[in-house]
């Protein structure tokens, strides 16, 4: 097991309350060969639960003024389930601070999805505890962000896309194709343009700091196009 001011230095977040940080790592299970008095990271992980969708959701709202409350709540499901926490608590390499049973540990739970989503929630309420708001705030849009520009698994960002889709099925029992028509600015800030097309024909133009969400303009200026025509 790694010490814990290791992750503090990989975090760049140093704790004024050390116990604070330990707790966040400390599973149920662990409480079972433990001291008595010790406490578990489910309280922490019902607050960073909370913290966590407060401010994505805040994030979100400010990030795309123009996206209807549906498609805000699919891409923060999206942001917040189990499979993007543990994808993020894999990268922090979190597995390797916690405190398990000896039979936790030998069942491989420090590589558990759910273990890890849910260690990662705690270590978020810790945080907020210990350093407030604001340092959540960044540390959140700092890991969270990038998954936004993950071509995997954002299709689950349905809305304009699968709407798009039932109509122009319905109509032509073909799926619209995206295209990408352009991709400007550096690499950490690009901006792309796609269109989709049904058939050959242009059916909508969209801008976004990634493909997926480029494409979700496009579906909505082609709906847009579609509810004129009808």
């Amino acid at each position: 097991m790694n010490n814990l001011n290791n992750l503090e230095k990989k975090l760049k977040i140093i704790f004024h309350n050390q116990n604070l940080l330990k707790q966040a790592f400390i599973h149920l299970s662990y409480l079972n060969e433990s001291d008595k008095g010790t406490c578990s990271n489910e309280r922490l992980e019902y607050l960073g639960d909370s913290i966590l969708s407060f401010v994505i959701s805040h994030w979100l709202y400010k990030k795309f003024p123009d996206y209807p409350e549906g498609d805000l709540t699919n891409i923060r499901s999206f942001l917040v389930k189990t499979k993007s926490l543990a994808l993020i608590a894999g990268k922090l390499q979190l597995g390797d601070y916690l405190f398990l049973s000896k039979g936790e540990a030998s069942a491989g739970g420090q590589n558990n999805p759910l273990l890890l989503a849910n260690t990662m929630e705690a270590l978020i309420g810790a945080i907020f505890i210990d350093k407030g708001l604001e340092i959540t705030e960044e540390f959140i849009r700092q890991h969270f962000q990038p998954l936004l520009n993950e071509p995997a698994d954002l299709d689950m960002i349905k809305g304009y896309k699968s709407r798009l889709q039932e109509s122009i099925q319905a109509k032509t029992k073909q799926a619209p194709v995206y295209q990408t028509l352009k991709e400007e600015g550096p690499d950490h800030s690009k901006t792309f343009t796609v269109a989709v097309l049904s058939g050959k024909k242009v059916m909508g133009i969209g801008k976004g700091k990634s493909k997926q969400i480029a494409e979700q303009k496009a579906a909505e200026a082609a709906l847009e196009k579609l509810k004129i025509k009808d």
